[in-house]
């Protein structure tokens, strides 16, 4: 008999968890879209996007057929399919450009390729889409509400193309190639002279300088960003990178006037005869 209950219980709790999966009956197309919404609130995107189906086609002629192609983009982006949601706000863009959620969807279209977008130390293509993407949308919407995260985006994707640059300086440092480790550097300090990077790169255009022979225009540069940065973590690493340079160069000094290898073998011809000198 207990045995019997466990089964039938189990039953039960099966057959509620299936039916707890079934959607409920949609009557018209803009209850579709209002039940879409609702489960995309609840973060049950997946199953919006089924609700959505007959919009993943241009065919639908429904009226609000841009309001719903626009919320398929956003219950893909939740899911974080990327592709699936370029392509939905690509074409409400294009077909829908006069529509109402043209502007988010452009502004939304940025968020699709930054998801497909690498770390810095790969390819950063979609970086730049993402990039060019928010900063036509910010120049074309500038009193959207959404124009501050825009800004924010933005810099969050200057950022990662500067630290592109600079990591790939610090590897040429690295390699001891310092001409184009310095060529990196100045790089960052021209184009993305508003980032975190700056100061950074400043210092490391120092150090190859110096590993290039030019000891007192590295230090220059180094005691300038100390006094420019003063009361940072960036002077306290200027100081302390001023100090390894001074180091260095010392010992450069020590090697040559005390050298590991031993003397030269003396020719032939200035071998001691044995007289007087």
């Amino acid at each position: 008999m207990i045995r019997w209950w466990l089964a039938a219980t189990a039953l039960l709790v099966l057959l509620a968890g299936c039916g707890g999966s079934v959607l409920p009956q949609v009557h018209d197309e803009r209850g579709r879209v209002e039940l879409a919404r609702r489960l995309y609130d609840k973060r049950d995107a997946a199953l919006a996007i089924d609700v959505l189906a007959p919009y993943s086609s241009s065919s639908t002629g429904a009226a609000d057929v841009d309001a719903a192609v626009y919320l398929l983009g956003l219950c893909h982006l939740q899911v974080r399919d990327w592709g699936a949601a370029q392509a939905d706000f690509e074409r409400l863009l294009r077909d829908y450009p006069e529509s109402d959620s043209a502007g988010a969807a452009s502004f939304q279209l940025g968020e699709a390729f930054w998801g497909q977008s690498r770390e810095p130390d790969f390819d950063q293509e979609y970086t730049l889409k993402a990039l060019d993407q928010w900063m036509g949308f910010r120049r074309d919407h500038p009193d959207h509400w959404l124009a501050p995260e825009a800004t924010r985006r933005i810099g969050e994707a200057r950022t990662r193309l500067a630290t592109k640059l600079y990591r790939t300086a610090d590897l040429y440092v690295k390699l001891r190639e310092y001409e184009a480790a310095r060529r990196y550097y100045r790089n960052v300090l021209t184009e993305y002279s508003e980032t975190d990077l700056y100061g950074e790169a400043w210092i490391g255009w120092a150090v190859a300088s110096c590993r290039m022979g030019e000891r007192d225009t590295a230090l220059a540069v180094l005691d300038e960003i100390e006094a420019h940065f003063a009361g940072t973590p960036l002077a306290r690493k200027a100081s302390e990178t001023r100090e390894e340079v001074i180091r260095y160069k010392m010992r450069k000094l020590v090697r040559r006037s005390r050298p590991n290898e031993p003397p030269p073998t003396p020719s032939p011809s200035s071998a001691p005869t044995g007289g007087m000198p």
